[in-house]
């Protein structure tokens, strides 16, 4: 009998340890929910990102008004016979 709850004993330390420092422990499964919190965040922040560069794609690919409107902000172009102002704020 004395031998059989040793045996037990033994056994609850292993399991015991195997869910405190085991592969599948609690502190591995808490420090996984986070990493996968924080690559949520990063596929979220990716897709607001590629929803606005599609639908600046798509603009461009629909009308020359983005066209001109790039190349007067990023490149400074004007058309012939044109002053262009441009205010800084």
């Amino acid at each position: 009998m004395k031998t059989i709850s040793i045996l037990l004993a033994a056994f609850l330390l292993l399991i015991q340890a195997q869910l405190w420092m085991g592969k599948g422990s609690l502190p591995r499964g808490a420090q996984l929910r986070e990493q996968l919190a924080t690559a949520q965040h990063a596929n979220d922040e990716a897709r607001a990102r590629n929803a606005q560069i599609e639908a600046e794609l798509r603009d461009l690919r629909e009308g020359l008004e983005m066209v001109e409107e790039k190349a007067r902000n990023e490149l400074g172009m004007i058309k012939p016979d044109e002053i262009y102002v441009q205010v800084r704020r």
